[in-house]
């Protein structure tokens, strides 16, 4: 790779970097071509980006990333490795942990996870765990209307007591 190559390729990988709050460092090295193609392909449906490239260089984006400190990633960056980002911060955790049902690879060696730093493999099952913006919003809603729902169940079986209540401080006026 000639000087402006590489800075056209780390120009392109700091803009990847400033566009995403998910990054996952993987390493796919020693799949087959088939299996290769089929991660691509689960990777696309489900949204995530996935790039190989060079530890040197992606390094040097990290560096230059504005805003954010990827410094955590760094020891990562060995052997092969792969960038998976996403807009979820579970979703390429999930798609690597039931790729893996058919094998060993690929094997996480890294994801940097809204302002987070997870190093290692064994960090899998912690993303995977992790909500997602979407479902975070969710329980949020749940959680608000479940005062609301009990004050209002509260009141509708009140108004049968309530009523029977008058009914009989009635009967016994009489």
């Amino acid at each position: 790779m000639t000087r402006d190559q590489k800075n056209q390729a780390i120009a392109e990988l700091t803009e990847m970097l400033n566009a995403s709050k998910v990054i996952y460092l993987a390493d796919a090295s020693g799949m087959n071509a088939e299996a290769t193609s089929k991660l691509r392909r689960e990777c696309f449906k489900r949204k995530v980006s996935m790039q190989v490239v060079k530890n040197t260089l992606l390094q040097k984006a990290m560096e230059r990333a504005e805003g954010v400190d990827y410094s955590g990633l760094f020891v990562a960056l060995k052997g092969n490795t792969a960038v998976l980002t996403a807009e979820a911060g579970n979703v390429p955790a999930k798609l690597i942990k039931e790729f893996r049902k058919g094998g060993d690879k690929p094997v996480l060696k890294g994801a940097f996870v809204e302002e987070s730093v997870y190093i290692g493999d064994n960090q899998l099952e912690a993303l995977c765990n992790i909500k997602s913006r979407n479902e975070l919003i969710g329980d949020i809603v749940a959680l608000l209307q479940s005062p609301a729902k009990n004050v209002v169940s509260a009141l509708q079986s009140g108004k049968h007591t309530i009523a029977g209540l008058v009914k009989t401080l009635q009967e016994k006026a009489n």
